[in-house]
């Protein structure tokens, strides 16, 4: 049967991480009904009118569908073309402990993408966490089972292996940050681990910015959600922009949902995977907080006087944030004089800066706008 690790989203939706397990069951859709045709609505016959001219001829519901089809269905063709060949398949063994027995060997399978010219996979760290051994295998039917693990990162869920072989096809990585909610994206990953190469589906940026809570606590930050079909297996695939370049890396689905998926955007991972090529770890700076976005859902929630800017869900004992007095409840407004309004600014803020920097954080409280200072520390690298 399929196996996949549930979690949740704030405040609190089921979710599924992308990877699977061995053997994967396909429900039969035989049976269905086809659509009923559907009957254009009566059209009464126009009325002479003297003096004007006649009205143009109608045009039938079969050229209003045609026309519809054409003008507003994007064609995937030439991005997949161009991208799918770089998008392997990845197939690991663990081994599952059993309680009074001796483990099990359990085969799962995931997705990843190639980077670049030297072998770089980027994908899921959820997919090869704990794996004995590895396979990549790409569209063109070449397999690698010497396959290094370059680094990877529980806190971000994102991993690099790296594979060794000539004329790799390499996928090109775009910004996310120009991505629009609406716009057409496409997922290709290795869905059910079906044989026959990657599975291709397209669909919209259904919203930006979205944050969710893992079973282990990890909270993954500036996702893109999108209603783009994506299945168990597709863990680490890209999803693409129409022009063929990778904006994001699927790594989860909604299980109380329908069309309900989650990408690590392009431009959050672009830092963490220059690290684990670099030093195959990532050294970040961190505050000790669980943080959202504020909407009108969370403001209502927590009761917040605030409608914009980022709430403090949590506060992690020992940490600079509970050593600086931050509460549950806090929304964080601004940094070091800079207005923040969402968790994907407050981020980008914090990143790029070194654990030992100092920066003040301008906050609301019951009403109230409070500035504190915080020295930052490095940032533990799981989620226990």
């Amino acid at each position: 049967m399929n196996s996949f690790r549930r979690f949740f989203i704030f405040p609190a939706l089921g979710l599924a991480l992308l990877s699977t397990g061995c053997a994967p069951l396909i429900s039969n859709l035989q049976g269905a009904s086809p659509a009923a045709a559907v009957q254009p609505a009566a059209t009464p016959s126009p009325v002479p009118s003297a003096g004007l001219a006649p009205a143009p001829s109608q045009e039938t519901p079969q050229d209003s569908l045609t026309r519809l089809e054409t003008a507003s269905l994007p064609n995937v063709a030439a991005a997949v073309a161009s991208t799918r060949p770089a998008v392997v398949s990845i197939y690991t063994q663990t081994l599952s402990p059993q309680r009074f027995f001796d483990p099990v060997p359990r085969e799962g399978a995931g997705s990843g993408v190639v980077i670049d010219r030297e072998g770089h996979v980027l994908t899921n760290n959820h997919v090869v966490e704990g794996a004995r051994s590895l396979r990549v295998v790409l569209p063109d039917g070449r397999s690698f089972d010497d396959v290094e693990l370059v680094g990877r990162d529980p806190r971000t869920d994102l991993a690099v292996l790296r594979i060794q072989g000539a004329d790799l096809p390499v996928a090109p990585l775009g910004s996310s940050s120009a991505l629009q909610i609406g716009e057409w994206v496409i997922a290709i990953g290795n869905a059910l681990g079906l044989e026959g190469g990657p599975t291709v589906t397209a669909g919209v940026v259904s919203a930006l910015g979205r944050g969710i809570t893992t079973d282990t606590g990890c909270t993954l930050y500036d996702l893109i959600q999108t209603d783009a079909a994506i299945n168990p297996g597709n863990s680490g695939g890209p999803l693409l922009n129409l022009r063929g370049e990778v904006v994001g890396i699927d790594t989860a689905i909604a299980g109380q949902g329908t069309g309900i998926g989650f990408a690590i955007s392009i431009n959050q991972a672009r830092p963490i995977v220059q690290q684990l090529i670099e030093r195959g770890k990532v050294r970040e700076p961190w505050m000790g907080v669980k943080i959202a976005t504020v909407t009108p859902g969370i403001a209502s929630q927590l009761r917040l006087s605030i409608k914009e800017g980022v709430a403090i869900v949590e506060v992690v004992p020992q940490t600079p944030a509970a050593a600086a007095g931050l509460r549950a409840g806090d929304v964080i407004v601004g940094l070091n004089g800079d207005k923040v309004a969402t968790t994907a600014k407050l981020i980008a803020a914090i990143q790029p800066r070194e654990p030992g920097d100092q920066i003040t954080l301008s906050i609301v409280r019951d009403g109230r706008e409070l500035s504190t200072a915080l020295r930052l520390a490095e940032s533990p690298r799981t989620c226990d």
